[in-house]
């Protein structure tokens, strides 16, 4: 099945280069172009994309609390923030707001079809360029979870997924690494998060490094 995608970028030129890579990812098509968020509103009420690819300074002239409102009302649409450059606390800012994944407009093509195809799987994507600075700032500003259960209540497989999903391995070359069947890993991933509490990879990921399960270096 076709994965549909929304370009919103004001520069004509960068809407086109996208479309030059996209139009070559097997089973990705840009299915509308915006300029403004005005306009993503309103393609968005006629048909939401799988996919939005938005640009950060766009996103942030239409307001963090609107995108959370769209984020909210328009789910199944999944946000990619496109940036020249980033500034840790506001990539969290952004991704708390509703964004999937954020993508720095320096990536080549193989970056961009690896995020999207992240973002189309239900995975988070995070340039790695940025990770481990977004990563330390969200650890800085991040307040215990007096709510969550003991990490020592995970099973030794339970620990053992956790770690490949905090490294940012998709749910497929978890399964794949350990020869698990998708279902079983999505079953494992469940579990882990009910008992822990954290419903987001974020938060699993923030999780697994202040409890010790990776480090800042993995």
């Amino acid at each position: 099945m076709t994965c549909n995608l929304l370009l919103v970028e004001n520069h004509l030129l960068i809407r086109a280069g996208l479309r030059a890579w996209i139009d070559e990812f097997i089973g990705y098509a840009v299915s509308g172009e915006c300029s403004d968020c005005t306009q993503l509103l309103d393609r968005l009420a006629q048909l939401p994309p799988d996919i939005i690819l938005l640009d950060l300074k766009l996103c942030l002239s239409f307001g963090l609390q609107e995108i959370a409102q769209m984020s909210a009302r328009y789910p199944a649409s999944r946000l990619l923030i496109l940036a020249d450059t980033c500034e840790p606390h506001l990539v969290l800012k952004v991704m708390q707001a509703g964004a999937q994944g954020f993508l720095l407009k320096s990536a080549n093509d193989s970056e961009l079809r690896q995020a999207l195809d992240a973002l189309r799987t239900g995975e988070r994507y995070l340039s790695p360029s940025i990770a481990h600075e977004v990563l330390s700032a969200a650890l800085s500003s991040e307040q215990p979870r007096q709510s969550n259960p003991p990490i020592s209540r995970l099973t030794a497989r339970q620990l053992e997924i956790l770690r490949l999903v905090a490294r940012g391995k998709s749910t497929r070359e978890i399964a794949a690494g350990l020869g698990l069947s998708i279902k079983t890993v999505e079953s494992h991933r469940a579990h882990i998060m009910k008992r822990l509490q954290i419903f987001d990879v974020a938060g699993l990921v923030l999780h697994a490094v202040r409890e010790g399960v990776i480090s800042l270096d993995d």
